[in-house]
């Protein structure tokens, strides 16, 4: 069976920790973002299972069940709920015309519509063409809700999440991602690794 290209053994290693709990806090929210938080946290609940599973999809607009998926899901059903942004066709479309643009980790020849916008290095690349990236930092303050983070987990696995606009007692944004255990909503933006920061136009 073909996967997202993780390993069980390697999908162990992202199991998720306890959720925010009582740290957290509502925070003020910029305009225009909080939409993709809202749309995140309807994920919370009802997407109860990482699966990397290798899928065949309808196009556009297509998706594995509701109930499970992988962190890329998370960002792809909330953009395509607050924003009307399907990002399987964005990014297909955008890779069928510049496909030399996009990593070559899988030793692929073609656009795949079935996987390619479900794996973080080519949903960056598609950000960064895009103009929607942002400086990375530790400076907590500089996350906003609605900002899409990637990140390294176990040294070499690529993750994305969404920065919430709830806060830990320190101030520091919480996430809503799936790293393990289905849609959460946990206090762990600093936790790894940072490799990009964008925010959605």
């Amino acid at each position: 069976m073909r996967i997202l290209g993780f390993s069980l053994l390697t999908i162990s290693l992202m199991l998720a920790v306890p959720v925010y709990g009582q740290e957290a806090r509502n925070d003020v929210t910029p305009a225009g973002q909080s939409d993709i938080v809202i749309a995140a946290r309807t994920q919370i609940g009802v997407t109860t299972k990482y699966d990397p599973a290798y899928v065949g999809l309808k196009y556009p607009g297509g998706d594995v069940p509701i109930s499970k998926g992988v962190c890329t899901d998370v960002v792809i059903r909330a953009l395509r709920k607050a924003r009307k942004l399907d990002l399987q066709k964005l990014v297909h479309e955008d890779m069928r015309r510049n496909f030399s643009k996009y990593p070559k980790i899988w030793g692929l020849k073609r656009t795949d519509k079935n996987i390619d916008h479900r794996r973080v290095p080519n949903l960056r690349t598609f950000f960064k063409r895009k103009g929607w990236s942002l400086p990375v930092s530790k400076k907590k303050e500089n996350y906003k809700p609605g900002d899409l983070v990637t990140c390294t987990v176990a040294g070499k696995l690529p993750h994305i999440m969404i920065v919430s606009d709830r806060k830990t007692s320190d101030g520091t944004p919480v996430v809503i991602h799936n790293i393990g255990s289905g849609a959460r909503e946990e206090a762990r933006l600093f936790e790894f690794p940072l490799t990009g920061h964008y925010r959605v136009r």
